[in-house]
């Protein structure tokens, strides 16, 4: 703890800023306040407040006209023609609207004539608002040439576990997004495969702690969208890169039994990418491919398991994993005119696992004599396909449009299991074979719809999606089989959804409004093998409404406070519901639980942000309450040497917490940046019961631990045009509802030097340069406790190489 509020009072002296200005384009139309018909060719200006010119323009032969971008502020539109009396009008630019459209500007007939008018641009800047933070992936220098997941632990507010699941504030239900829409890909409202994502094919990641109606109601935790690179300039352009690394470089803690097979070390890692694009008049055509091959050493868990009964078992768990992953993707976007646009796009993923994995087992009295040695040989095949056909209709006012999309997804996994089970206490081999086959196909049709107003915008849209997942797993029984062969068969997972949502947004000089609502109808139906020996068909169902709401008050230029309303909701998985148990580590059997229901989450924030000429600082304080949380219980099997864990909802849980954010450019050559959460956990008490193998009741008392990460990430930029960046991130102790998961850190180094007048670069980094990132767990059951520490591959060097063309 001591350790942690000395990292706090090390960001509190780093703290800095950005601007939150955004520039905005603004319409209407001019027309004859007599007879009411729209006037050509009228002279626009905008002027400050004290009459100095900003810009301006002129109306077309419809009367229509658009300004070019405004930054934020207050103005005065002058509309001046030939025969009319000049007509003024006061209007504001906010910082949430690209869009404005002031509407129909009436002129009285006269006789006052304009001279001239003078049209000049406006510097673009970036917009920047409290809702979301987006950055830029090739900024993290200490992370490049590895996976989405990796890239993504150096982020304010994200943590990532071993298996690149990504936690937002303490929590893993996130919703991931590919250039803003779901994909079998990344999940479906859950998350997963972020590990096969290349960071090379990837231009930045959007962080939405608070997202609107818009978007989907999954997500407890938020939003977080990854954008994939694509060039808009005209002709050839692309981008060519190669990275090279090792993992694994040094032993964090040797074998159990040196009979076992060896941890990989020094593991390979290359990731070749190329992207082209071309672009020409009303066509632009995209294509990127990556590849990325590496071994790597998944789990080395070291596990004490203590009985009520005085006995202790010593186990490890060793996986070694060798894996290549192909990713394609390419489109085209086509202007069919200059009201309508189409986009096609498809995204192949190709990812093969090799695992080995060997758990010996010994007890605590003679941890040199084995009593049980258990091997796997896994192959697993997962090919995942995702077209999107997008139109785009533009109405003659900017920024009013109607966006449709229809999206397919499809997945399949094929996974085969090869088992050796060495008893040495009942002095006995078996073997056994388990395969599992499910594809995966999801339907969806999306309509978005947004018209600017004079002081803000309104969206309406809906969504309907299908989805259909069989599968099926077979179990081969071989010698002395362990097998429970009333757990094979076939089951389905039916999911349809359908939403509507509208949200407005109104802004003045100093205050900002959103408010959204979604109405979502969600079924969800999981059919089972009528001879299943524990589970029957089940599934559940709601219609629901998720508000959201924002309110931002403007206290002067530089900072603002903003509170946040919204309501949420977590769908459990396919892979909660499957009934179908792995067998990986054959003494704790993991399986899902078709009688789950959904998990639903009402949160509150209140935001500060104060920004300046070099840093900023942003704050914010949430509560989080969820009732029906989905988790993982496990319970002992009566009279056996076997655990459960299965899924289940442990009632309600509660998450409060502060959220810092700061970055402070020192000099002409440092940037410093750090960010903080710490937050209250606590999950209520709760009884549950475990239907495998018979019902067996696990209950758990109230518990509450303070938590939180602490990340720190220096940049320096040095002669000759080198960078370096230093990222460090250390995790407190935190509570699960089963026990807790105790104190990690790590320090990432990385160095990059642009070549070629900036269209190249070469980089060399290290992921935890001291190899001190291990999980350590601590669990409690009934007559039981689990006392684990994994020492899996953390550490990584890469050096690679780009170039832009």
């Amino acid at each position: 703890m001591l350790r942690f509020f000395f990292l706090v009072s090390l960001l509190l002296l780093s703290m800095a800023g950005y601007s939150q200005s955004i520039e905005a384009v603004v319409s209407g139309s001019v027309s004859d306040s007599e007879n009411r018909e729209f006037l050509p060719f009228v002279n626009l200006i905008v002027l400050q407040p004290d009459s100095s010119f900003v810009t301006g323009t002129v109306a077309n032969d419809a009367g229509r006209f658009t300004l070019p971008k405004i930054k934020t502020g207050d103005y005065i539109l002058k509309a001046s023609f030939i025969g009319y009396e000049d007509q003024y009008q006061n209007f504001h630019v906010g910082r949430l609207n690209p869009f404005l459209d002031l509407g129909n500007i009436t002129l009285l007939p006269g006789s006052t004539m304009l001279e001239g008018v003078t049209v000049s641009g406006i510097r673009q800047e970036v917009l920047s608002s409290m809702d979301r933070k987006v950055y830029d992936i090739e900024e993290n220098i200490s992370q490049q040439g590895g996976s989405v997941a990796q890239i993504m632990k150096n982020l304010p507010g994200i943590t990532v576990d071993q298996e690149g699941k990504v936690f937002l504030r303490g929590s893993d239900k996130v919703s991931i997004l590919i250039d803003g829409k779901q994909t079998a890909i990344t999940g479906m409202g859950s998350q997963s495969g972020l590990e096969n994502i290349p960071a090379s094919a990837i231009q930045s990641i959007e962080i939405i702690n608070n997202p609107s109606a818009k978007y989907d109601a999954s997500g407890m935790a938020g939003v977080v969208n990854i954008i994939f690179k694509k060039e808009r300039q005209q002709g050839w352009n692309g981008r060519a890169g190669l990275t090279l690394g090792a993992g694994a470089l040094v032993e964090k803690n040797p074998n159990l039994v040196p009979t076992i097979r060896n941890q990989y070390s020094f593991t390979p890692k290359i990731n070749p990418s190329l992207s082209l694009n071309y672009r020409k008049d009303a066509f632009n055509f995209f294509v990127s491919g990556d590849l990325l091959y590496h071994q790597q050493m998944m789990k080395n868990e070291f596990f004490v398991r203590t009985s009520n009964d005085g006995s202790m078992i010593n186990q490890q768990w060793l996986e070694n994993r060798t894996q290549p992953i192909y990713n394609l993707r390419a489109g085209l976007d086509y202007e069919i005119n200059s009201k309508n646009l189409l986009t096609f796009s498809a995204l192949f993923n190709y990812r093969a696992y090799t695992d080995l994995g060997d758990l010996p087992y010994s007890n605590m009295l003679s941890s040199s004599m084995l009593s049980r040695f258990w091997e796997y040989y896994e192959e697993e095949i997962n090919q995942t396909l995702f077209l999107s056909l997008t139109h785009k209709y533009l109405f003659d006012q900017p920024g009013h449009e109607l966006v449709s999309s229809f999206n397919y997804s499809f997945r399949r996994k094929d996974e085969v299991f090869y088992f050796t089970n060495q008893n040495f206490a009942e002095n006995f081999t078996g073997t056994d074979t388990t395969g599992l086959i499910a594809d995966e196909n999801i339907f969806d049709l999306t309509l978005d719809y947004q018209r600017p107003l004079r002081s803000g915008r309104i969206e309406i849209g809906t969504k309907q999606r299908a989805r259909i997942f069989p599968n099926f797993i077979t179990f081969t029984p071989g010698l002395n089989s362990i097998l429970d062969m009333g757990l094979d068969g076939s089951a389905e997972y039916q999911d349809y959804l359908s939403a509507l949502y509208t949200n407005y947004i109104y802004e003045l000089k100093n205050l900002e409004l959103e408010a959204g609502l979604r109405a979502e109808y969600a079924r969800v139906d999981y059919l089972v093998d009528p001879d299943h020996s524990v589970y029957e068909s089940s599934g559940f169902d709601y219609l629901g409404l998720f508000p959201n709401l924002r309110a931002s008050w403007l206290i002067n230029e530089n900072s603002r406070l903003t509170a946040f309303y919204n309501r949420r909701v977590d769908r459990p998985e396919e892979k909660n519901l499957r009934v179908f148990p792995t067998y990986a580590d054959p003494e704790i059997l993991s399986m899902g639980n078709p009688g789950l229901v959904p998990q639903f989450t009402n949160s509150v924030e209140l935001g500060y942000r104060q920004s300046w000429d070099k840093g900023y600082i942003y704050g914010a304080a949430y509560h989080r309450i969820s009732e029906n949380i989905l988790t993982k219980i496990i319970t002992e099997v009566p009279g056996t040497n076997r655990f459960a864990s299965v899924d289940q909802n442990a009632g309600m849980g509660y998450n409060s917490g502060i959220e810092l954010v700061a970055s402070q450019q020192l000099g002409q050559k440092i940037k410093v940046s750090a960010n903080t959460n710490y937050y209250l956990n606590r999950i209520a008490a709760f009884t549950i019961v475990n239907a495998y193998p018979s019902n067996i009741p696990f209950s758990r008392d109230e518990q509450s631990a303070w938590a939180g990460n602490f990340k720190l990430n220096t940049d320096f930029d040095l002669p000759s045009e080198f960078k370096i960046q230093l990222a460090g991130i250390y995790f407190t102790p935190d509570i699960i509802p089963q026990g807790k998961i105790l104190e990690r850190y790590s320090v990432d180094l990385g160095i990059t030097k642009a070549l070629w007048g900036g269209k190249g670069e070469v980089f060399l980094n290290a992921t935890d340069v001291f190899n001190t990132m291990i999980n350590k767990y601590e669990l409690q059951g009934p007559g039981f406790s689990i006392n684990s520490t994994d020492y899996y591959e953390t550490q990584v060097v890469r050096i690679g190489l780009q170039y832009r063309f």
